[in-house]
């Protein structure tokens, strides 16, 4: 087992193991532990209360960060006709149909988040194995396959901080919110706004507590256990 290196174990020393911190602590502590020197990546891991293996207790959903995530997002559409002057008219950083799909079959994936019109999917469903794995796979549920006339909004908030997420195979949610670098406030606000949208996304199948833990980290940190009921009441209003 590798062994933690020095800057590690004193950030650790930080914490307290056996308490859950509210979340403006939390934030504070996650930014203090922070060791490297690039600016890392605030997550929130979320460990639900609900069977992956059932179709009837899936989570899954969209958050639209008020703050960004302090990088610039690089969208793509795949589209065809009319939709390519829209997109384009949008700001998409790359807007196309088969010679996208063949750059991406050959190994391309210089973006961020994938957009497609309704009539482009029967060919962007063959890059499923591709897309799929790494979150990018355009899906209708997750609001990234839309109509023309709904991709300047699509991309907009793509730009503004648009994140989505979904539960793994062990039950656990895990989404960015924001950078080390970031205002406390900030912060706080994404991580609100991610709350909220993951409650208003507990499925109709779920039983008994739906979140069972939180926790904050950064890129290469170490884990901080929320304190759930201020956590859970965060309101981005």
């Amino acid at each position: 087992m590798a062994k933690h290196g020095k800057k590690y174990r004193e950030a650790v020393k930080l914490l307290d193991r056996t308490k859950a911190y509210h979340p403006r602590e939390a934030i504070e502590l996650a930014k203090k532990t922070a060791y490297t020197r690039f600016d890392e990546t605030v997550e929130l891991h979320l460990r639900m209360g609900v069977d992956p293996r059932d179709a009837n207790q899936q989570v899954r959903g969209v958050a639209l960060l008020p703050y960004g995530l302090g990088k610039k997002v690089r969208v793509l559409v795949f589209a065809q006709g009319e939709a390519v002057r829209i997109a384009e008219a949008a700001g998409a950083d790359f807007v196309g149909g088969d010679e996208l799909i063949k750059k991406i079959e050959g190994g391309w994936l210089d973006f961020d988040t994938a957009v497609a019109t309704p009539d482009m999917m029967g060919k962007v469903s063959r890059l499923g194995k591709i897309l799929g794995r790494r979150g990018l796979m355009p899906n209708p549920k997750s609001g990234t396959v839309v109509v023309a006339n709904d991709l300047p909004r699509v991309i907009g908030e793509a730009r503004q901080g648009r994140v989505e997420f979904r539960l793994d195979r062990t039950a656990i949610i895990h989404v960015p919110l924001g950078k080390v670098s970031f205002e406390d406030d900030k912060l706080m606000g994404n991580l609100a706004a991610v709350v909220e949208a993951v409650v208003r996304a507990k499925p109709s199948g779920a039983k008994g507590q739906y979140v069972r833990t939180a926790s904050l980290t950064t890129t290469m940190g170490t884990g901080i256990r929320l304190d759930l009921k201020p956590t859970l009441s965060l309101s981005s209003s």
